[in-house]
């Protein structure tokens, strides 16, 4: 695959789910993760996802996975959904191996795009584990801003990970595009 050719998004279909699977489970558990700076290995075994859950965010109103492929080689993906006059950003993934190069700042800036002119949305947000210190300070400098809000982490539900610590929970992160300059 040429570095130099272009970068194309596209939205998934079911026949994608699998790929997508192995992408964000290769991103964020075990070895595999290690290899990028994304991974939560240190916090969470287990899964990150599974092909019914995938598989439902295609299913559902308001809501598209989004691939970054290059020459038709999966790269990164993400989910994206309208929530009211919010878009929520979640379940992103870029390839450990193609991370550090600038993948994932164009594949948000494509989410951000979609739910701004698209979705006509003035914000977007997503949740980050607070113990990702070095993830909210990427998403931090892309003009998120700390809300204070938390979530709970859904301890006793392994379809999100079985848990390595008692601490976990969710910030919620927020960007609003009418303050950001064009």
């Amino acid at each position: 695959m040429s570095a130099s050719a272009p970068l194309a998004f596209r939205p998934a279909t079911l026949a994608d789910v699998p790929a997508i699977v192995a992408l964000v489970e290769s991103a964020y558990r075990g070895d595999s993760g290690r290899r990028g700076w994304t991974t939560e290995s240190d916090l969470l075994d287990g899964q990150r996802t599974d092909p019914a859950g995938v598989a439902a965010l295609l299913d559902q109103a308001d809501s598209r996975l989004l691939l970054a492929e290059r020459e038709g080689a999966l790269l990164a993906s993400c989910h994206i959904e309208r929530q009211g006059d919010s878009g929520y950003f979640g379940m992103f993934a870029v390839d450990p191996t193609r991370q550090g190069g600038g993948l994932g700042k164009r594949v948000l800036a494509e989410a951000e795009r979609i739910a701004r002119e698209e979705w006509h949305c003035g914000t977007m947000h997503m949740t980050v584990i607070v113990q990702r210190a070095e993830l909210i300070a990427f998403y931090e400098r892309r003009g998120y801003r700390r809300t204070g809000e938390f979530q709970p982490f859904p301890y006793g539900d392994e379809r999100f990970g079985i848990p390595r610590r008692g601490d976990l929970r969710f910030e919620v992160l927020r960007k609003a595009f009418a303050e950001v300059a064009a």
